[in-house]
């Protein structure tokens, strides 16, 4: 998995996440802890562009939540493995992810699982970066 960040500037400063390769077990913490360094480095509006995601599994999934929670201000709790737990969406309590993290060209397989396991009604998914920035 390739993990790269950009800058974007609209109504506000957006930090987009460029991530390319598969989204799976082994590398969705590489994925937390590079989103955890460029929020504790003050971004605060995140884009992930899934655009070069081929797939994307079920740790996939709890990794874009962890990163929604991350950027909702939520602190992250590590269970004895050293690796984050994750809690269930709750749509009330989590709006301030949904504000601050939006999603942008997730691929027809990627975008199909969001779409199954409910993530695509909870995040705001764009297809073009202008749209995407200015949501923000």
């Amino acid at each position: 998995m390739q993990i790269n960040f950009s800058k974007q500037e609209g109504r506000v400063p957006v930090t987009v996440l460029h991530l390319a390769g598969e989204l799976d077990a082994s590398t969705y913490t590489d994925v937390i802890k590079k989103v955890q360094e460029s929020y504790d480095g003050g971004a605060r509006d995140l884009l992930i562009d899934l655009g070069n995601v081929s797939y994307i599994s079920s740790a996939g999934l709890m990794s874009l939540h962890t990163v929604a929670l991350i950027f909702a201000g939520q602190s992250l709790q590590s269970n004895s493995s050293g690796r984050p737990t994750f809690r269930s969406l709750d749509p009330k309590r989590d709006d301030a992810a949904k504000q601050h993290v939006k999603l942008l060209n997730p691929q027809q397989p990627v975008e199909q699982v969001l779409d199954t396991v409910g993530l695509k009604s909870f995040f705001e998914v764009f297809t073009d970066l202008e749209s995407a920035v200015k949501a923000f």
